[in-house]
């Protein structure tokens, strides 16, 4: 038994070692840090970890911005805060309820988890079924992983924290619930899913593209000086913006015309993608997505009400 016993052991040791997110974060500006995912969809390869996650060394402790897909990456993030300040994790802020933004909470149970009023109605609601949904993509990774709601509700304004006036937004064109946060110190606009860039955007709790375009505006209207996406890189001019822009522009005027021509979903779901889209990572991909759950929404808009109301 006990031989039989060091065999299992050891067959299940390899599945351990590959299971480490091997996180490097990247300092941005002045005791600011990110931790850039890749532009993939979620896979077993990545252990879900496409997705930009940062924090910002306090003289008051460190202020976390997403705890990503997981309770081993949130665990993993932990590790490497301190490792790099040596400074305890003062508070975990969350830009919006997706499960890659917010699985890792587990991992910061000890210290105030804080996002938007709807952004905890959203997960409280929506992220058992989420993490389901995430097991089933990315399978091993995601062991010992539920769902911690957050502990604060904050709303828009000014946090001041150690040295760091961040400018709290409460916007909603992605999710319904969206916090950006604007570190005033340094300049860094920490966006979440409001902006990809360089990665397709994901369009299902979206309550309407021009509700996206109106967040953009207010976005890029604050003095930044380097723009965190959600997904995808750093950048330190408005490139982000135009493509978001340009993408979501294309997107509503394709769908408008098609509710015009009375055109079938499947068509939609056929359209040539224009060449400045297609070197943009899972464009195909996520406009079968958006098409899906969003053209019946069009469709419904343009037809006349039975009542002539």
């Amino acid at each position: 038994m006990r031989y039989l016993l060091i065999v299992l052991l050891l067959a299940c040791t390899p599945l351990r070692a590959e299971l480490q997110y091997p996180l490097q974060p990247r300092r941005i500006a002045e005791g600011t840090w990110l931790l850039e995912g890749r532009t993939e969809n979620f896979a077993a390869s990545n252990g879900g970890d496409i997705v930009n996650v940062a924090f910002i060394d306090t003289a008051d402790g460190v202020v976390v911005i997403d705890s990503g897909p997981s309770r081993r990456y949130g665990e993993a993030l932990r590790q490497a805060i301190a490792k790099t300040t040596g400074k305890p994790v003062k508070l975990l802020l969350l830009t919006h309820h997706h499960p890659d933004h917010v699985l890792g909470n587990q991992a910061f149970a000890d210290v105030p988890i804080a996002a938007l009023a709807g952004t905890r109605k959203l997960l409280q609601e929506q992220g058992n079924a989420m993490a389901e949904n995430m097991y089933r993509m990315v399978g091993d990774w995601m062991r010992g992983t539920e769902v911690l709601l957050p502990t604060q509700t904050v709303e828009p304004g000014n946090l001041d924290i150690g040295g760091h006036r961040l400018r709290l937004l409460g916007l909603r064109g992605h999710s319904g619930a969206d916090l950006a946060i604007l570190d005033e110190t340094t300049g860094v606009l920490f966006a979440g899913d409001l902006v990809f860039y360089q990665r397709a955007l994901t369009t299902p709790n979206s309550p309407g593209l021009d509700v996206w375009l109106s967040d953009l505006d207010v976005l890029e209207k604050l003095p930044w000086k380097l723009i965190v996406p959600g997904h995808g890189p750093l950048a330190s001019d408005a490139a982000p913006f135009a493509q978001m822009r340009d993408y979501l522009g294309w997107l509503d005027a394709l769908m408008r015309a098609a509710v015009a021509d009375g055109a079938d979903i499947n068509d939609l779901l056929r359209t040539p993608i224009p060449e400045r889209f297609a070197r943009i990572e899972l464009t195909r991909y996520e406009l079968i997505r958006s098409v899906t759950h969003l053209y019946p929404r069009y469709e419904q808009q343009a037809l006349p009400r039975i009542d002539g109301q």
